[in-house]
């Protein structure tokens, strides 16, 4: 009986995933509670997109590992409270290129590492680190983003006072077609429209 038989390489990726991340929460538990939320809200794009479930499983560690660069950032920059110097943000932007390095190897997830480099790119070519625009930019890392940046106006951050569910949902609809894919951005407001509708 081989070690390996009662695990799927689907069940390891989610292990090793989480192992990653936990390991980011030793120093940062922002960042691992950020990629947590992250994933979820990613995972739910993929559903309402009407991707099949191996698909938004992949997205969900995808976008559960999206922030694993930030390990390779100085903890002065990541601890730092309040807004970021334009040369500590330059170092901070450097996570996209570090996670996809880290992540480059991981053969039985052939786009991983491309999406993690590329969940900062914009739909408009404004992003970085290379600039890509529209379809250029892999499809996960154009979910990935809009789910991030959601997340990153709602939730606790150290940068900002968080957005409400308002604000936030304005902002989003601002930058459909620039900063975000519409599609993915459409979604996403139906997401917000759904959970307010709930309470």
């Amino acid at each position: 009986m081989g070690i390996t038989e009662n695990i799927s390489n689907e069940s390891l990726l989610s292990q090793v995933s989480q192992t990653l991340i936990a390991t980011i929460g030793v120093n940062d538990d922002y960042t691992k509670c950020h990629s947590e939320r992250v994933a979820e809200y990613s995972r739910e794009i993929a559903a309402r997109y009407g991707l099949p479930k191996e698909e938004q499983d992949i997205i969900y560690v995808m976008a559960l590992l999206h922030d694993i660069g930030k390990i390779g950032v100085p903890d002065f920059v990541i601890s730092k409270p309040g807004r970021l110097m334009d040369t500590e943000y330059e170092i901070v932007k450097q996570h996209s290129v570090l996670g996809a390095e880290i992540l480059k190897n991981i053969k039985d997830v052939p786009k991983l590492a491309a999406v993690v480099r590329s969940h900062h790119e914009r739909f408009d070519g404004n992003g970085y680190p290379d600039g890509l625009a529209g379809e250029e930019i892999p499809m996960e890392a154009r979910i990935i983003a809009v789910a991030e940046s959601y997340d990153a106006m709602t939730g606790e951050s150290r940068y900002r006072t968080p957005l409400s569910q308002a604000e936030a949902r304005a902002e989003i609809e601002k930058c459909s077609g620039s900063q975000f894919d519409p599609v993915f951005a459409d979604i996403m407001l139906q997401m917000i429209d759904d959970s307010n509708s709930e309470k």
